[in-house]
């Protein structure tokens, strides 16, 4: 699986990591929550490195469906349940500096952008009363939000909220820019070389350590989807989620605004236009890292749905992406517990990581280099823990465990050692041990099926042909490299 930006991305020029080297602010993530980050850093006058395990947009950033958008399903809503009013108008207000401040990068940097009407649909009555508390939280923060059954869709719907002057991009031209003025202002850039793990240096820096050395630093930041270190405990206070994408060629007209159902199995829509192609990219079917049986299912129930629907032939790219929800509502930024002071980290968007990224960016790159004027950056991002909370993570931790006793039991009770048949895998019980096995473009892989993050048994994705982790959401290819998550290395070989 591939994704439009990925297979149409501008080439991202990278540095060669000098261990030992020594800088203010070390950014862990070349996404764009750690670009931002790192480029505000940089003119400011920091001297600063990032760190990016494999390839600028590997992850989150580059398998988006890219929308800059105020208007994010139920998000308002629910943050309100969770946080009360004021906790929406920060929210609100953190997310127009970020769409505000990434849509003037795009304009000065020439980056394909469009200004959208955007939408959030129901099917049906309880969609419409959600749809109603939404309006409601919406128009409190401040949006210009509105109630309406006129859209573009070719079936009837119950309601829509609808709010203009949103935007969409090609995300990875967003990065390259990113990266070559990062660059221009002296920062350096590495690709390739995975952060590890932290530690004390002399001066009471952080010594960062990588899979190619160590370097230090001032400051640490975490900008790798969850933290991959575990000492704030984020994976514990956040749900890892797979949703999937695609785009197909268009054949005919299509709806031109950028659309997102709240009905289940959930529905996202826009239009592109890459390399002289326009394309519907349709998202959605999103359930928990690790926890269905068989996501190929979901990616073919999308394809369906929308050639069903849609003037569009079969899709030419498809894609799937990871996201993490918050159990307090609101993202988590800024400076991670334990951390002495100098690991900040950003996460917890939700699948609104267009404008929270940039948002976090600006607390972040405030928090390490305070500008001169004042800044309101530090209110944006305040959860408060409450009684709901605690439950909403104590549900999450519960599930976690019963993944994890479900996932002993199962593998305890596999013994077929053959190779399943191609694009296949399971996990089999050898030495009192859980095994993964696999078939890949013919080749045969047996690796451990235990994640290496806390122990939980791997479940086969047959869409994506790898290991996931029903517990934290860390991810492994078939073969056993480390592709996601908070776990630090790849499954040893059986």
């Amino acid at each position: 699986m591939e994704s439009l930006w990925l297979a149409s991305a501008p080439s991202i020029s990278a540095d060669a990591f000098v261990p030992g080297g020594s800088y203010d602010t070390v950014v862990a993530g070349a996404g764009l929550t750690g670009l931002t980050t790192a480029l505000l850093l940089a003119r400011r006058g920091q001297k600063v490195a990032v760190l990016e395990a494999r390839q600028a947009g590997a992850v989150t950033s580059g398998n988006t469906t890219a929308k800059l958008s105020l208007l994010q399903g139920l998000q308002l809503s629910r943050i309100a349940s969770h946080q009360g009013p004021d906790g929406v108008r920060d929210y609100v207000e953190a997310n127009r500096a970020g769409q505000d401040w990434l849509l003037e990068f795009c304009r000065e940097h020439d980056v394909d952008h469009d200004i959208r009407t955007a939408y959030t649909y129901a099917l049906g009555d309880g969609g419409r009363r959600s749809l109603d508390k939404e309006l409601s939280a919406a128009t409190a923060a401040g949006l210009a939000v509105r109630m309406t059954r006129d859209t573009e869709l070719p079936f009837a719907v119950s309601g829509a909220l609808e709010l203009a002057g949103q935007a969409q991009i090609h995300p990875l031209q967003a990065l390259a820019s990113l990266a070559a003025e990062f660059r221009a202002q002296g920062g350096t850039l590495v690709q390739g070389v995975r952060v590890t793990g932290a530690g004390t240096a002399s001066g009471n820096r952080v010594r960062v350590i990588t899979s190619s050395g160590s370097v230090s630093a001032q400051h640490l930041v975490l900008a790798t989807g969850i933290p991959v270190l575990d000492r704030g405990g984020y994976f514990a206070r956040l749900l890892p989620l797979r949703s999937y994408a695609m785009a197909h060629p268009v054949t005919g007209d299509v709806p031109q605004g950028m659309y997102l159902s709240i009905d289940s199995p959930s529905r996202s829509l826009r239009t592109a236009r890459v390399e002289g192609t326009d394309y519907l990219i349709s998202g959605g079917n999103g359930h928990a890292v690790g926890r269905h049986p068989h996501p190929q299912a979901l990616v073919d129930d999308l394809a369906g749905w929308t050639r069903n629907h849609f003037a569009v032939s079969s899709p030419a790219y498809s894609w799937s992406a990871q996201d993490y929800e918050p159990a307090a509502g609101l993202p988590y930024v800024g400076q991670v517990p334990f951390g002495d002071g100098s690991i900040f980290a950003a996460t917890g968007f939700n699948k609104w990581g267009m404008t929270n990224a940039v948002a976090a960016a600006l607390v972040l790159a405030e928090a390490m280099a305070p500008a001169a004027e004042d800044s309101r950056t530090g209110n944006w991002y305040s959860p408060k823990l409450s009684s709901r909370d605690v439950l909403s993570a104590a549900r999450d931790n519960a599930e976690v465990g019963l993944e994890m006793v479900a996932g002993w039991a199962s593998s305890m009770a596999g013994t077929d050692q053959a190779a399943p048949p191609e694009g296949q895998g399971k996990v089999v019980r050898r030495k009192a041990k859980p095994v993964g096995v696999c078939t890949v473009n013919g080749e045969v892989s047996r690796v451990s099926a235990v994640c290496p993050h806390l122990a939980g048994v791997l479940s086969w994705n047959d869409a994506e042909a790898s290991w996931d982790c029903p517990l934290h959401g860390s991810r492994f290819a078939a073969d056993g490299k480390l592709l996601e998550g908070p776990a630090v290395r790849g499954l040893d070989p059986a």
